[in-house]
């Protein structure tokens, strides 16, 4: 079983989705968080609620990881009120469903500000605290399919998320002998408050049981939540700048 008493989290948009469900399992697991927001203050608390209830310090921070000054004051929250950060979960992520040729400069700039420079914002003012401790600090960048896969609507979103998984890796190259692992989860089809806004998504979500190959079992926020754990871990010490794709083997195959 894997043990994180006494570990600091961070997750960037942990007040819903996939984000809450990691918060949820590194709590489980013994870590105390910090939950971040921008506009869903009372999703937040209610996530915090059901950390606190598992005995977990916890608190709430509401920054735009887009703007350093955000990311500047949250760290800095983080090291006067908890004096240590362990785990840094990457998550937070914008873009809206829409044809590229319907995309305008605005939607580009705030896409890329949240999903990718926001990464540089937070590394920049986290890696001090991220490097001192004996154990070797964990950063976990959550990514998608659309990396490498056109699907439709998400091009503004999946363009921005392969830079951001090139990004992480070059982070890797840069903090690895710094005692820090930056590493990425790629996370199939699931179903949350955002992807069910995806045009055609009943017709994607119906048909992922012929996608998938573990059986009628569908691919859930706590699934990628496992694997978010794990490369939170000391067991994954010797997992350096790779992707884990956790979608029950749906992108292997046409």
């Amino acid at each position: 079983m894997i043990d994180l008493s006494g570990k600091v989290a961070l997750v960037t948009g942990s007040s819903r989705g996939i984000g809450r469900a990691c918060a949820l399992r590194l709590a489980e697991a013994g870590a105390d968080i910090i939950v971040n927001f921008v506009t869903s203050g009372r999703e937040a608390d209610a996530v915090a609620a059901e950390i606190a209830a598992l005995g977990r310090r916890v608190a709430c921070v509401r920054a735009d990881v887009s703007q350093e000054e955000d990311v500047d004051d949250m760290i800095g929250f983080v090291r006067e009120s908890f004096g240590r950060l362990d785990v840094l979960v990457h998550n937070a992520a914008t873009g809206g469903f829409r044809p590229l040729a319907a995309t305008s400069q605005r939607h580009f700039d705030a896409a890329m500000h949240t999903n990718v420079l926001s990464l540089v914002h937070l590394l920049k003012s986290a890696t001090p605290l991220l490097e001192v401790g004996p154990a070797r600090g964990k950063v976990v960048v959550l990514s998608s399919h659309g990396t490498h896969m056109a699907l439709p609507m998400y091009g503004l979103i999946g363009g921005t998320k392969a830079a951001l998984t090139s990004l992480a890796r070059h982070w890797a190259l840069e903090l690895g002998d710094r005692g820090v692992n930056v590493n990425i989860v790629e996370a199939g089809l699931v179903e949350t408050d955002s992807t069910r806004r995806l045009p055609g998504a009943a017709e994607m979500f119906a048909g992922r049981t012929t996608k998938t190959m573990v059986g009628q079992r569908q691919l859930e926020a706590t699934d990628v939540a496992d694997a978010v754990l794990f490369l939170s871990s000391p067991l994954s010490d010797l997992v350096q700048g790779q992707t884990l794709v956790v979608d029950g083997g749906a992108a292997i195959h046409i």
